[in-house]
């Protein structure tokens, strides 16, 4: 007696009942029958879909491919699936099921089932499941708590509900739909484990091809990790083909299995491994090395952490410069992860780094600068290539301004001009963050000869004013150049002449600048207007220019991207003075409610603090900061909130009304440090220092605000922390796993060194 599942899986193998599910007036009929403009993706109504359906079961190649991207960028957008995403489930499986695509159809199956999440507990499939190619059944036609259900369960739920389809297509003819299928199958969860796990064993036993016996693998693993151990650890040897000896060394690092030598060799077996992973279709995880370093780096013990230098040290160390290569990008992981990973990679990656050769062919030199310290001894090296002509000098000099800003330094004053990595790094990076390489007379001489020969646009005026305003009155030989290059470069310069303005020079300057308040665009005069004021405190050509800018707003502000914060801000600097700009402020703000984006809120968080530091009275500042902060549902607020925060803070005690709102924003971990800086200025007696500290050490640790978190700590005191959360900030200065764990490439490591640093000053300082 055949079950059920087996006699799903034996219809689809019959031709003539493919045939039949697929009729196409039937199949238009019923696409046609879904409310589709009623559903969402992730551009709104989903009234599209239904066409590219239709394209996709089409003829046309071309078409259909087209149809098949647009699905992907609408019901699977990043990997995100929408309502629309499981009502399109059904008539996908009825496409792929009548051999249509149906390696490229079951991908995008699957791929909404990743992005999908296992319904709670309840009723499942039962053994008599058959195949559903009508309507998902937790949706519209099974009442109102199924209509609750989120969308990620009902996409799950959907796909699940294709099992039939997907088992029987684990058993065809052609490898590219076997492999497909047995991908998707693992992503049908706990709901899909109990028909799915027999089903892909049984195909185990008798499939031939690697790269589908690897995603067998993968799969089972998925749903079954504890059931599958034994045939992860079992496939690891060399008698297993390459695709699925990895497949095997990756799902036991998944399991949680010891890494022993048997890992560690068949890793070193198979360098490089990108290529045998790049058929795969778990394209988030298709560079084997670094999803293997990244498992183990995470389980954060000792031994993983020396199990991955080892594997790493050794591929830095084969005689294979792809193997190298991998590792090398492998390394810079590492580096973002573990806080031990540059003192122990730095000899092994010097090395690659010097074997390269002049074209760094395997990208070391670069990577040498994420070694901070550790790379010292490399600065003989790095000085050497960076000597030398062209791109890889220039990322040699890069990598020796992290390592070594004061060799560096002189090295970029010998060829500025074709060293623009090396520039950028030197001035503060993409992060802007301050810049790293000291004052030096040799270098402020290249950097003057460089502002004479500056073309417009381009950012290098930028990078030099960054270097210079970093280095201050040592820089003031360079106030000529600065005066020359104003005409071309207004909207940069300003502040940089400020910075490095000695007093002998201070009449002249203002004299430039009060020009530049008079000729130009509004944003150009409002720059130089702003650092007359700065300089000399001469207020008169900058406020009728900020009462220009703020009459103009409405029609975008002359120029600038933030119009009406950046004249809040330079009226709240010229304080009381400024008052004749107090109704043009006012007028400048914006109602409250859902259609206030949030630069429109950045506005009114800056007209508030300006009209408060003008008039004296927060009275007004007050309920524009409460609608704000009691703001906190839309979409990437966290900096707008920060800076409400901020600004509440600054109203000291008469923000006492806010107090609610910034307790509610406490337990948010993005928010904690902001929140509780400006409740310490609110209302410190309201307070629970304790609990306070306890919040922001869970902020820190969580990775979600840590320089913030700390920084807050700080400014609260250490001294009155208890001994548990002076154990726990200890900690967070001690431990192997970094406490930054996000930010642009290659800045993640140096600030989480300075936050180390700021960490032990503190716990030092008790």
């Amino acid at each position: 007696m055949i079950d059920a599942m087996d006699f799903d899986r034996a219809l689809f193998r019959d031709e003539l009942f493919r045939d039949e599910l697929f009729h196409a007036e039937l199949f238009h009929a019923e696409l046609d029958a879904q409310p589709w403009a009623s559903y969402t993706h992730a551009y709104g109504s989903a009234e599209d879909v239904p066409g590219c359906l239709r394209a996709l079961a089409g003829d046309d190649d071309a078409a259909a491919e087209e149809a098949q991207s647009e699905l992907y960028g609408s019901i699977l957008h990043q990997g995100s699936v929408y309502e629309a995403s499981a009502k399109a489930v059904p008539f996908l499986a009825r496409i792929a099921a009548a051999g249509i695509r149906t390696a490229d159809v079951l991908l995008l199956i699957g791929g909404i089932a990743e992005g999908g999440t296992d319904p709670g507990p309840g009723p499942g499939l039962g053994s008599d499941s058959g195949p559903n190619f009508g309507p998902d059944p937790g949706s519209d036609s099974a009442g109102s708590g199924a209509a609750r259900e989120s969308d990620e369960v009902a996409c799950r739920r959907a796909v699940v509900a294709q099992l039939p389809l997907l088992l029987a297509s684990v058993e065809h003819e052609d490898r590219s739909v076997r492999q497909a299928a047995a991908w998707a199958t693992g992503w049908t969860g706990t709901a899909g484990a109990a028909l799915a796990v027999p089903a892909l064993r049984d195909r185990t036993v008798v499939e031939t091809d690697p790269l589908v016996r690897a995603e067998l693998l993968t799969s089972l693993v998925e749903l079954d990790p504890e059931g599958s151990a034994s045939a992860a650890a079992g496939a690891v040897g060399p008698d297993s083909p390459p695709e699925l000896r990895i497949a095997a060394v990756m799902a036991c690092a998944d399991i949680g299995l010891p890494w022993t030598r048997d890992h560690h060799e068949a890793v070193l077996d198979l360098l490089p491994l990108d290529r045998l992973a790049a058929d795969r279709y778990d394209h988030s995880r298709n560079e084997p090395l670094h999803d293997i370093c990244l498992t183990l780096l995470g389980r954060d013990t000792e031994a993983d952490r020396e199990a991955v230098f080892a594997l790493l040290d050794a591929a830095l160390r084969s005689a294979d410069p792809e193997a190298r290569t991998e590792a090398v990008w492998v390394v810079t992981t590492a580096c973002e992860l573990s806080r031990s990973a540059p003192a122990r990679l730095a000899p092994a990656l010097i090395s690659v780094a010097a074997e390269d050769g002049p074209d760094d062919e395997t990208g070391a030199l670069s990577v040498l600068g994420r070694l901070g310290p550790s790379g010292a001894p490399a600065a003989d090296l790095l000085a050497a290539r960076a000597a030398g002509d062209g791109d890889t000098a220039d990322r040699a000099l890069e990598a020796l301004v992290a390592i070594d800003p004061v060799r560096a330094a002189s090295l970029l004053a010998r060829d500025l001009e074709r060293r623009p990595r090396a520039l950028l790094a030197a001035s503060g990076g993409l992060a802007d963050s301050l810049p790293v390489v000291p004052y030096g007379p040799e270098l402020l001489v290249a950097v003057r000869r460089r502002l004479a020969t500056m073309e417009p646009g381009g950012t290098t005026p930028f990078r030099l004013t960054a270097l210079l305003a970093s280095w201050g009155p040592d820089a003031s030989d360079a106030v000529p150049e600065l005066l020359a290059a104003l005409p071309a470069h207004p909207r940069v310069l300003p502040k940089a002449l400020v910075a490095v303005c000695p007093p002998a020079r201070r009449a002249e300057v203002a004299d430039a600048l009060r020009a530049r308040t008079g000729t130009g665009p509004a944003d150009e005069r409002i720059e130089a207007a702003r650092a007359l004021h700065e300089l000399t405190g001469d207020h008169g050509p900058l406020l009728p220019l900020l009462a220009e800018r703020l009459a103009g707003s409405a029609g975008g502000g002359g120029g600038s991207a933030e119009p009406v914060r950046e004249a809040a801000e330079a009226a709240a600097a010229v304080g009381p003075a400024a008052a004749p700009l107090v109704p043009a402020l006012r007028a400048a703000l914006n109602s409250p409610g859902a259609e206030r984006t949030n630069p429109q809120m950045d506005d009114d968080i800056a007209l508030a603090v300006a009209l408060h530091r003008i008039t004296g009275d927060a009275a007004e500042a007050v309920p524009v900061l409460a609608g704000v902060l009691g703001d906190r549902d839309g979409l990437w607020r966290r900096w707008t909130l920060v800076r409400a925060a901020a600004a509440a803070g600054s109203l000291g005690p008469a923000a006492r009304p806010l107090v609610p709102v910034l307790k509610a924003l406490l337990a948010d971990p993005q928010q904690t440090p902001s929140a509780a800086l400006a409740l310490r200025a609110v209302a410190p007696d309201d307070l629970d220092a304790g609990h306070v500290a306890g919040l922001l050490l869970d902020a820190a640790e969580a990775g979600t605000a840590p320089c913030e978190a700390v920084d807050a700590l700080v400014a609260f005191g250490t001294d009155a922390l208890s001994d548990e959360h002076r154990a726990r900030l200890t900690e967070l200065g001690e431990r192997d796993r970094r406490v930054v764990r996000s930010g642009l490439d290659g800045t993640v490591e140096i600030t989480d060194e300075r936050l180390r640093a700021r960490v032990r000053a503190a716990i030092k300082d008790e």
